[in-house]
């Protein structure tokens, strides 16, 4: 089997096509021989039969004498041609009364246990012999006795069986041969599409990664191969996308800063500086830094959440709870812009409570940065309904063009290009919010209509 599984497939489907082939032409023709011996049994039995009952039935039509001596004649003149033929006649006491030509090859045998009994022989010349024998009465019912052995050689038959042996087990072996043959080219044009699907997988590369192996011009056992694989390069394509955008992403995001830090020393070295300049730009080099270790620890945090690395804790978590303490730490902004904030309904979860402080705190904070002087921002917590607790944040506003909706869970997008991302957050709050839900088997919705904009997290409860 080893052996094997290194060999291709067409040389195993040809291998495994002239082993079948083979095992049923040799049981065919091990049965077929059989076949064929037992019918020269039969053909031998009807023939001894016929001879035996012929002498028992002369045997028995002798009245004198005279028809003794004519018994040899008829005997000698019904066997003529038979030369494979042998008949014996014996006393009771084993002395041969007739016998024709090679009688003396048999010898004394005992009589068969019944008239039709055959005997296998072996004459002492080496030949076999298929031997009959039986009891005859001369001159009719209560005449005397004689043993009667009617036997035929085998020469023949044995010659046939061996030559038609032969001449079968050739046929057998050239039978296996053409059937691998056959199973050979049958595998090969078999297994054409699947060298079509290697030939055609073998051009995609990094760069064509959108290509796909088609599926509608092969076999159905083979589509099944074809389809696993186009889902592979789907998978591969949406990783290598979302490896190429998080590279793109982190040079885009890290290349502000660090513009800004080094233009910032560049001009502060450029002549003597008091001791306050100095203070200045180090303090603002330090909220340089501060926003760079944000914006480092929140890409860090989503490849681990890409690569289903992010392991929540499980505990139960009162949200109510978390959502009134969140709600009193943005308390001071809210104030400040003159925004009505509320949490409305109780709700309860099993998750990383840390996690989930942090998804409803980036709705927060997203909602309070959005909505305008007077505005109200409300938390709603319903739940469970359907296994899920739902955290429902809703805050007025500009409605969001539905083009923009599906992507605001994405990193960096911006539904207003023209608008630079404030000091506050780097655009990644509600894409870590959406895989914290997804890391704990749940998601995110949003809907904007009418001046309202309204979020929604789902989590098992």
């Amino acid at each position: 089997m080893t052996l094997l599984g290194s060999k291709s497939l067409t040389l195993r489907l040809t291998l495994l096509f002239a082993t079948v082939s083979g095992a049923v032409l040799l049981v065919l023709g091990v049965v077929v021989s059989h076949l064929v011996e037992q019918h020269f049994v039969e053909l031998d039995k009807e023939q001894l039969n016929g001879k035996l009952k012929l002498v028992q039935h002369a045997l028995a039509e002798i009245h004198s004498p005279a028809e003794v001596n004519a018994l040899r004649e008829r005997l000698d003149s019904a066997l003529i041609g038979e030369h494979e033929l042998i008949v014996c006649l014996r006393s009771a006491n084993g002395l041969l009364l007739y016998g024709n030509d090679d009688a003396d090859l048999l010898g004394r045998r005992p009589v068969g246990p019944t008239p039709d009994a055959l005997q296998l022989v072996t004459g002492s010349d080496g030949r076999s012999f298929r031997l009959l024998s039986g009891r005859a009465v001369v001159g009719g019912p209560g005449g005397p006795q004689v043993i009667v052995e009617v036997a035929t050689s085998l020469h023949h038959h044995q010659a046939f069986t061996a030559s038609f042996q032969t001449a079968l087990w050739i046929t057998v072996g050239l039978a296996a041969f053409a059937s691998g043959v056959l199973g050979w080219a049958a595998a090969r044009s078999g297994l054409a599409p699947l060298r079509r699907i290697s030939h055609d997988a073998a051009k995609i590369t990094a760069e064509r990664l959108d290509r796909r192996v088609p599926v509608h011009a092969i076999p159905a056992e083979m589509a099944e191969v074809a389809q696993a694989v186009n889902q592979m390069l789907e998978r591969l394509q949406d990783s290598f996308r979302r490896l190429t955008e998080f590279s793109s992403d982190l040079a885009h995001e890290l290349r502000t800063p660090v513009s800004n830090l080094l233009t910032q020393t560049q001009v502060i070295l450029a002549k003597p500086r008091s001791g306050e300049e100095y203070r200045d730009v180090l303090a603002s080099n330090a909220e340089e830094y501060e926003r760079l270790s944000r914006t480092i620890a929140d890409m860090l945090f989503l490849a681990k959440a890409d690569n289903d690395l992010l392991v929540p804790e499980r505990e139960r978590v009162d949200l109510r709870a978390e959502t009134e303490a969140l709600a009193e730490f943005y308390g001071a902004l809210a104030e400040e812009k003159s925004i009505a904030l509320k949490v409305e309904g109780t709700a309860q979860a099993i998750g990383d409570r840390l996690m989930l402080r942090r998804a409803i705190g980036n709705l927060l904070s997203n909602a309070c940065r959005h909505t305008p002087s007077g505005g109200r921002v409300t938390i709603e917590l319903a739940g469970p309904k359907a296994g899920m607790a739902c955290i429902i944040v809703r805050n007025t506003g500009e409605t969001i063009p539905p083009e923009h909706l599906p992507h605001l869970f994405e990193r960096f997008y911006r539904a207003d290009t023209s608008r630079k991302r404030d000091a506050e957050g780097a655009g990644l709050g509600l894409a870590i919010t959406r895989s914290i839900m997804r890391a704990h088997g749940g998601d995110t919705s949003v809907q904007s209509a009418e001046g309202v904009t309204v979020f929604e997290l789902q989590l098992p409860a």
